[in-house]
C-alpha cells in the first residue's frame, strides 16, 4: 500500500474508530491515530489471522485506531 493508499485508509480508519468510541478530535489527530491504527493492525491482522487485501487492512486499521483512542481516553482521564 502506497502512502497515498494508507493516508485514505488511515482517514476513514481514524474517523470511524474516533465516532465508535465517541470521541471529538481535530482532522489531525483523526488522520494521525487511523494512520497508526492502520500500522498496527495491518501487523496485527497479517501476522494473527492472515487476512490480506483492503478489507482486512480496513478492518485492521479500524480495530488498531479504536485501541490507540481507548488509550488516548485512558490518559486523558487521569489528567
Amino acid at each position: 500500500m502506497g502512502i497515498v493508499g494508507l493516508i485514505i485508509v488511515g482517514a476513514a480508519a481514524g474517523f470511524l474508530a474516533t465516532r465508535l468510541m465517541g470521541v471529538e478530535t481535530g482532522v489531525v489527530q483523526t488522520v494521525l491515530l487511523g494512520i497508526a491504527g492502520a500500522l498496527i493492525g495491518a501487523v496485527v491482522i497479517r501476522m494473527v489471522l492472515m487476512i490480506t487485501g483492503l478489507l482486512g487492512g480496513l478492518i485492521g486499521a479500524v480495530l488498531g485506531a479504536m485501541l490507540l483512542v481507548w488509550l488516548w481516553k485512558l490518559i486523558g482521564e487521569r489528567g
